[in-house]
């Protein structure tokens, strides 16, 4: 054990333990997860001397002792250089996308805009937790893809298309005119981590979760009901 090579999958979220599962399971590796941001220091990798360290999902900075020394490669959800910045599922889906793809990028200093290993399509039908499964299974692929053949990256080619991480109150849905927006606005905020889509009343506050969207343009959804504050 080792001998063998070793990476490091950077992930605050559960559903990349299935990723994590599938690499140790799938390759002849030793892979270490990280998922504490106490943890994922330079002190820490000099000590592990990982190959790369592999970043699916992490919403802290890098620091710059740290990719210079290691190699960082983050997992993007954008066709980069368009949509460089924060909430890339969230803004997408709020403009209209039903497919995206996925960048693999170099962390450098200026956020996004790393060289690019490659890319591979995604597809944002379903829940945000749904569609953050499946991009395990792409990411997976393409992280073996990177190690197995070498890959040098490549500078990123256009003019980049920036977006805004969206904020807690941005999911507030009372201004939304059709159903297919509250749909959306339900789906894309549906997973561990995110402000779900909600409305308020004075003492009330409403969240909505496991949407689905009816052939006569009605929603079915989980709703909770808290007082507030």
């Amino acid at each position: 054990m080792e001998n063998k090579k070793r990476f490091i999958l950077l992930s605050e979220k559960k559903w990349n333990i299935d990723m994590y599962n599938f690499l140790k399971d799938n390759t002849n590796y030793n892979w270490i997860i990280v998922n504490k941001r106490s943890k994922f220091t330079l002190e820490y990798l000099e000590k592990v001397k990982p190959e790369f360290v592999f970043i699916p999902h992490w919403s802290y900075i890098i620091e710059k002792e740290i990719f210079e020394k290691y190699p960082c490669i983050v997992f993007h959800m954008t066709d980069l250089p368009f949509g460089r910045g924060g909430s890339p599922l969230q803004n997408l889906i709020v403009r209209g996308f039903k497919k995206t793809k996925i960048s693999a990028i170099r962390v450098t200093n200026t956020i996004d805009s790393g060289d690019i290993y490659l890319k591979r399509n995604l597809m944002l039908n379903g829940s945000a937790r749904e569609i953050f499964e499946r991009t395990n299974k792409i990411i997976s692929e393409m992280i073996i893809k990177i190690i197995e053949n070498n890959i040098i990256p490549r500078p990123q080619k256009g003019n980049p298309i920036y977006f805004k991480r969206r904020k807690p109150e941005q999911s507030n849905i009372k201004d939304l005119e059709n159903v297919e927006k509250i749909y959306d606005y339900i789906r894309m905020l549906d997973a561990e981590g995110y402000p779900k889509a909600y409305l308020e009343t004075k003492y009330f506050k409403f969240e909505f979760s496991s949407a689905s969207l009816k052939s006569d343009k009605t929603i079915n959804a989980d709703v909770k009901i808290s007082k507030k504050q």
